[in-house]
């Protein structure tokens, strides 16, 4: 049996029963094998191989008042999450207070005291705000898994860094977000959080090393510094950095085993001696267990250069 083709944009991720009787697509066709339901009233293209916001899309199409939040929000906007959250496969789905929960099958609803600029669209799909969802976060996570997912949302690099990057918000902004909502489950964590973020961590790696040298007693160092070369121009940018003692701090992830990133990493090496640096390079063991390896050699080379613990 010949079936009508679906308007394109229904094949591009998931789509709510309303957004297909928009589109005039009839009930019969919606009940077709082609399409999976994926909860009450949603509907995929088995063709499709949507991720992100577009497999989410339909969950804010059901009616205008709900929106993605907590670890749904988090994920489309690449915010940086602990392990167990990002295995979370469960949506969570937002009304305002005054709304009925929402409640159906693989969803976590919740009703939150949201303002208007607390709520935004992102690539066709409403969640909240980076700032409100941050401050969400605060309910369910650790201090440091706060810290590490405010430090990815307010991170900057600027136009003469490799890869520039404008932050989804500014620490000003988590902090009004804050005074905003004073009683709102979470806020002590976030107001704790907020005296440890930091603007240029670009992984949890990083924000969870230099979380580790300050509660060790070494000085904070600091990040998004860049090196200059001899003709004024920047050649090095270190994910941590010590410019009283040209102590450079480089986190070495997975990526950095591929051929080109190690030929990559011995040049700017180099260069690192060239300037007169230290380069101090830090894997994931080095971040491991009760007394983390980092310390050991950042203190040494800090010391090396005449730092001492005061």
């Amino acid at each position: 049996m010949h079936r009508a083709p679906l308007p394109e944009h229904l094949t591009k991720g998931s789509f709510s029963l309303r957004a297909s009787d928009k589109a005039g697509v009839s009930r019969t066709r919606t009940e077709a094998k082609d399409l999976a339901t994926v909860s009450r009233g949603i509907r995929m293209y088995l063709g499709s191989e949507a991720a992100g916001a577009a497999a989410l899309r339909a969950y804010t199409e059901l009616d205008d008042a709900s929106v993605l939040s907590f670890g749904s929000a988090a994920r489309i906007m690449q915010a940086a999450l602990p392990a167990w959250l990002e295995d979370d496969w469960r949506i969570h789905v937002a009304r305002r207070r005054g709304f009925s929960m929402p409640r159906r099958a693989n969803v976590v609803g919740h009703l939150l005291t949201l303002l208007p600029d607390e709520v935004v669209e992102y690539d066709g799909v409403r969640l909240t705000s980076p700032a409100r969802t941050w401050l969400d976060l605060a309910s369910i996570l650790s201090l440091d898994e706060l810290v590490v997912a405010g430090d990815s949302l307010v991170c900057w690099h600027g136009p003469d860094f490799p890869r520039p990057r404008d932050p989804l918000c500014t620490v000003d902004e988590l902090r009004a977000m804050v005074r905003r909502h004073p009683g709102v489950r979470g806020v002590r964590t976030a107001r704790a959080s907020l005296e440890l973020i930091r603007v240029g961590a670009d992984s949890q790696p990083e924000t969870r090393m230099r979380l580790t040298l300050v509660r060790a007693g070494l000085p904070e160092p600091v990040l998004n510094h860049m090196v200059l070369g001899a003709y004024g121009n920047p050649v090095l940018w270190p994910d941590a950095a010590y410019p009283e003692q040209r102590v450079a701090v480089q986190y070495e992830g997975a990526h950095h085993n591929a051929s080109d990133q190690y030929l990559s990493d011995i040049r700017r090496a180099d260069t690192t001696t060239e300037c007169g640096w230290i380069e101090v390079r830090v894997s994931k063991f080095d971040l491991a267990g009760g007394r983390p390896a980092v310390v050991g050699k950042v203190r040494g080379a800090l010391e090396s250069r005449g730092w001492r613990a005061k």
